[in-house]
């Protein structure tokens, strides 16, 4: 399954018990279409999101940043802290592509993609055309 959202906090390396590392991030995507009635509808849905392939591309995952994302998607549930039910996605991530970067004081934030292995789509140097 392909998923298209944006970074919503940066990335954060997380070492298991067994010396395993995975890099935890979400992400949010949006739909946006029209109900029965023509009104304007947009849905946002999150995901929590795991890679373990490399912790390298961590610093490549900060909060604004466009990806693409391959992978499983796994729903849970469970009990909140008041006892109300709760319910969130799971995304195990195997490829992730950049679509994109975002900028940070005045400047596009450049970092070569990490553990990819096709190009990672860059804004161009000069101003954008539109």
């Amino acid at each position: 399954m392909n998923i298209i959202g944006r970074v919503t906090k940066d990335a954060v390396v997380r070492t298991l018990s067994n010396s395993k590392q995975v890099v935890n991030f979400s992400v949010a995507t949006s739909d946006r279409y029209r109900n029965k009635e023509g009104e304007r509808v947009e849905q946002t849905t999150f995901f929590e999101c795991a890679y373990w392939i490399s912790p390298k591309v961590a610093g490549i995952l900060t909060k604004g940043t466009l990806v693409e994302l391959t992978g499983r998607v796994s729903a849970r549930a469970w009990t909140g802290n008041n006892g109300e039910p709760r319910a969130g996605l799971n995304f195990n991530t195997s490829q992730i592509k950049l679509h994109g970067s975002v900028k940070k004081s005045g400047t596009a934030d450049t970092a070569p993609q990490a553990e990819n292995k096709t190009p990672a789509l860059q804004p161009p140097a000069d101003d954008l055309p539109f």
